[in-house]
């Protein structure tokens, strides 16, 4: 299991949070996704033989957010 930390910028509201946790929590191999609103970070548990490090960025940048 790995786990990163992605700096996530746009990220404002409790609206914003759902946004992030539902739709990287939907993907295959992720085991847990935890925002940190105000320091603007995404914590993130996943299995990388399921899912890559660059479709969980892309479905963040889906969702409107840009990752530093």
């Amino acid at each position: 299991m790995e786990q990163i930390t992605l700096k996530v910028e746009g990220m404002s509201c409790g609206h914003c949070v759902k946004a992030v946790e539902s739709s990287v929590g939907e993907l295959a191999g992720i085991k847990a996704v935890k925002v940190d609103l105000e320091n603007g970070l995404v914590d993130i548990a996943f299995n990388e033989k399921e899912v890559s490090v660059e479709a969980i960025k892309e479905t963040i940048d889906d969702q409107g957010y840009d990752i530093k």
